[in-house]
């Protein structure tokens, strides 16, 4: 039996993988093998290499994906080139024709709601899927949690801890932005665990007049410093939020961006404090996964296996409350996955003083 991956990058990839093909090999004697860089390997001549037990060892902590990752390749709409115009084209009969040409059985899918999404689309095409839930922004409503969000947290967490001696040493505003596309769930929870001062995420627009006089507010009960977390899909209340480069510029992806720095730009023009501007970017998605998302990576590895041997297509494996269960990907993709403005959370980080709307005061 053959399993194929489609991978953002996001820590826990190598335990998924890991975890996978320990079962199928080690418990079902199937045969495991891997598409380089996602769709992308399939398109065209395929591109994969065999996932027996001796490729799998060692991988458990290792970060990134041992079978590359991409993006790009979405099959339903891939650039082509036809007389000198690169136009996007359905292409996704190519890619279930080299699947089954590769003589494989079952694909799994792991990645956020865009894979899942082609994922989903390749089994209404008729094509076997089991879907895995993986983002570090933690927008799959399906699930509890997906994996890698709990390192990004943790890494984001980090940041913060190092950035408060230099800001408290400078007397500066410093602004963090972060990682999350449409929610804001690593700033949030980075922002609480970090002690910062300021949360600006996509749920609830910011006001800058509110932010600055909340830093002023502090200033004037003798704290000198201000960390500010921004979420990359924040907007202020009367503006748009920041890309870097829109879907239709980016071959239909939308690449998020700057509004770390408009919001750093904005606080020096109205407060008498420097700020400086720090872009996380891809560190929030590198380096070795937690304890954590090592488990639970694994555990939805394993899961996924059982649905195969179930034969449970177009299926994705998701953590509910503390059990690994599996709800169907066309679910999973219907909804994102958002911060409720008025949830607990929220209500945590304002009853600790932290600025996320403009009803609170610091």
């Amino acid at each position: 039996m053959g399993q194929k991956w489609h991978y953002d990058k996001s820590p826990g990839l190598n335990a998924v993988i890991r975890g996978v093909v320990r079962s199928a090999v080690g418990l079902h004697g199937w045969r495991v093998i891997g598409i380089e860089d996602g769709f992308e390997g399939l398109i065209g001549a395929p591109c994969w290499h065999e996932l027996d037990l001796a490729a799998v060892r060692g991988i458990l902590s290792r970060g990134g994906t041992i079978i590359g990752t991409s993006n790009r390749g979405n099959p339903f709409s891939y650039p082509v080139e036809t007389h000198g115009k690169v136009e996007l084209t359905d292409i996704s009969d190519q890619v279930i024709e080299n699947f089954h040409n590769l003589g494989a059985d079952v694909l799994i899918a792991v990645g956020g709601d865009g894979t899942l999404r082609i994922a989903q689309g390749l089994f209404e095409k008729g094509l076997p899927v089991i879907g895995v839930p993986k983002t570090i922004d933690n927008d799959l409503q399906a699930t509890d949690v997906t994996f890698g969000y709990r390192t990004a947290v943790a890494i984001v967490t980090e940041a913060l801890d190092r950035l408060h001696s230099t800001a408290e040493s400078h007397h500066r505003v410093m602004v963090v932005e972060v990682m999350g596309r449409d929610a804001g769930w690593i700033a949030l929870e980075s922002g609480i665990a970090g002690g910062a001062d300021a949360i600006l995420i996509p749920e609830i627009p910011f006001s800058v007049p509110d932010l600055c006089q909340a830093i002023r507010n502090r200033s004037e009960r003798g704290s000198r410093f201000s960390i500010v977390v921004v979420a990359e899909g924040a907007s202020a209340a009367d503006g748009e939020k920041s890309l870097l480069k829109t879907a239709g510029e980016n071959l239909g992806v939308e690449r998020f961006g700057g509004i770390g720095q408009w919001v750093g730009d904005s606080l020096a023009d109205c407060l008498d404090m420097e700020s400086r501007v720090v872009r996380l970017g891809h560190l929030q998605r590198g380096g070795s996964p937690t304890p954590y998302d090592r488990i639970l990576a694994s555990r939805f590895g394993v899961k996924a296996v059982e649905l195969i041997a179930s034969e449970c297509y177009g299926e994705m494996v998701a953590l509910r409350g503390r059990n690994v269960e599996s709800v169907t990907i066309a679910s999973a993709v219907a909804n994102i996955n958002r911060v409720d403005p008025q949830g607990e959370l929220v209500a945590t980080a304002q009853h600790l003083g932290i600025l996320v709307s403009r009803s609170t005061n610091l």
